[in-house]
């Protein structure tokens, strides 16, 4: 069964043609893709945007940093934008997380994927508190 397939028994998802998939969830919106690393070794590779044009100022470094370092299930990065205009002070947080596919039954991806979700939408709102 395809990771599609999985997930869309618990939440909508959006498949677009080159096969990514993108749910919504609380909020924030998060992008999945299989990635075969080696043979019989298929990485889900999960990006979850939780707040996006973000001013940046000591105190949402301090906010993000702090929520990297409790967050369990994924990576919390703070993504400046670098284009050297007005938009060069503003920033995007996003979570990522990377797991092998293979070898989960259909609940335990969904769980896995419900609580990473779930970590990111409780950072958004410690983001936007």
């Amino acid at each position: 069964m395809s990771l599609a397939d999985v997930l869309g028994q618990v939440m909508s998802v959006e498949v677009t043609d080159d096969d990514a998939l993108t749910v919504h969830h609380d909020g924030t919106f998060a992008s999945f893709r299989t990635v075969t690393i080696a043979d019989g070794l298929e990485l889900v590779s999960l990006t979850q945007a939780l707040a996006w044009d973000l001013v940046i100022d000591a105190d949402l470094r301090k906010t993000v940093a702090a929520q990297a370092a409790k967050t369990m299930l994924g990576t919390v990065t703070l993504v400046e934008h670098l284009d050297g205009g007005v938009d060069a002070e503003r920033a995007d947080v996003v979570l990522r997380y990377n797991f092998p596919f293979a070898g989960l039954d259909d609940q335990a991806l969904q769980t896995l994927v419900l609580m990473v979700l779930a970590a990111g939408a409780e950072v958004r709102r410690a983001l936007l508190a």
